[in-house]
């Protein structure tokens, strides 16, 4: 992982995680993933799931702020 200042977001900052579907999932941010500076793809973030106390990797296109108002999917 990189130093928690050169991310997007702050350490424990309340984001948005958009699923597949559309909808958006309450996480906390954690750090910038470092696999896609190894082996290439998307950038991605670790995020933990406060609801499940489980993580993972996702493409920072995908997280967005929590203090916005969550999206309804249509």
């Amino acid at each position: 992982m990189t130093n928690i200042g050169d991310g997007p977001f702050r350490e424990g900052e309340p984001i948005w995680v958009i699923q597949p579907d559309g909808s958006q999932r309450a996480a906390e941010y954690v750090g910038v993933g470092e696999a896609s500076a190894w082996f290439g793809g998307p950038p991605q973030v670790l995020v933990v799931y406060p609801d499940t106390r489980s993580g993972e990797a996702v493409e920072v296109d995908r997280v967005i702020p929590r203090h916005k108002e969550p999206r309804l999917p249509r």
